[in-house]
């Protein structure tokens, strides 16, 4: 594992995007009386756009709320990792998630990234908690993507022992784990996963159908991929309804971030509404 997020970090990269700063999308919030109220008082966090928060030895992240923030009721979590050399403001205009995110009722947070390590990815891992103590966010509702190097921290975390229970579903995309690399690990009990990939990524060739077949199999699912749906994504059939697993492939060059957002937020809204 250790020589694997080595050979992540060497490999990828991130430059800066030009473009208009982020918008946050109104979320039309639900009357239903089964949302899970937050408390009162408890958590100082207020709506917006908070850009320098760090975790305990200084890893820097931004949190994003709905333009609209209601401190009143939990939110789901979307979390999402840098590639390798990339800060958590170049990631966000990579992804270009905040705004439909937003709309859709997460908070939202980008991380900048730092050399891999087995110490520094449980380190990454802390961020879920520290934005749940400060802003209304269900820790039981995370979930979390990222690109490259960013999307092996995202798989990463749902895999290792000592954080495997905080994701409740990963999209990594382009991430570095070939087959033979997770099978040094256990199956999580359940994973929802959708993995997006290029089939012209010349650094990682491969490694996406790789990852989502080994997740497919620890899935239960059965091993075939139907059709592409209109997203341009294709699910394995016969998974339990708590581990759906979906592969996404797209055309780019390694360092393009894909063109699945709607399938990706589909995919944890779905899975969210699920979990209420």
């Amino acid at each position: 594992m250790l020589c694997l997020v080595v050979f992540v970090l060497w490999g990828a990269g991130c430059s800066e995007l030009p473009g208009e700063p982020p918008k946050l999308g109104r979320h039309t919030y639900s009357n239903d009386p089964s949302v899970e109220p937050c408390p009162l008082g408890e958590r100082s966090g207020h709506g917006g756009m908070s850009n320098d928060e760090q975790t305990e030895h200084g890893i820097t992240y931004a949190v994003r709320t709905p333009a609209n923030y209601n401190p009143g009721i939990l939110h789901p979590l979307l979390m999402v990792y840098a590639p390798a050399g990339s800060s958590r403001l170049r990631s966000e205009r990579l992804t270009n998630l905040t705004f439909t995110a937003t709309t859709a009722g997460f908070v939202v947070a980008y991380a900048d990234s730092r050399r891999l390590s087995l110490e520094i990815i449980p380190e990454l891992g802390t961020i879920p908690r520290l934005i749940a103590k400060k802003w209304c966010v269900d820790e039981r509702r995370v979930y979390m993507t990222g690109h490259s190097d960013g999307g092996t921290v995202a798989l990463a975390l749902a895999l290792l022992d000592e954080t495997r229970h905080i994701p409740t579903a990963v999209a990594p995309s382009a991430a570095g784990f070939r087959r033979a690399d997770l099978e040094t690990f256990s199956c999580p009990e359940t994973l929802p996963a959708l993995i997006m990939h290029s089939a012209n990524d010349h650094l990682f060739p491969g490694y996406g159908a790789e990852a989502a077949a080994w997740l497919a199999l620890c899935n239960k699912c059965q091993s075939r991929l139907v059709d592409r749906d209109e997203n341009g994504c294709m699910a394995y059939s016969g998974c339990p309804a708590n581990s759906k697993t979906i592969y996404c492939e797209g055309t780019g060059a390694h360092r393009h971030w894909p063109a699945f957002n709607a399938a990706l937020l589909s995919f944890f809204v779905d899975i969210d509404r699920s979990l209420r």
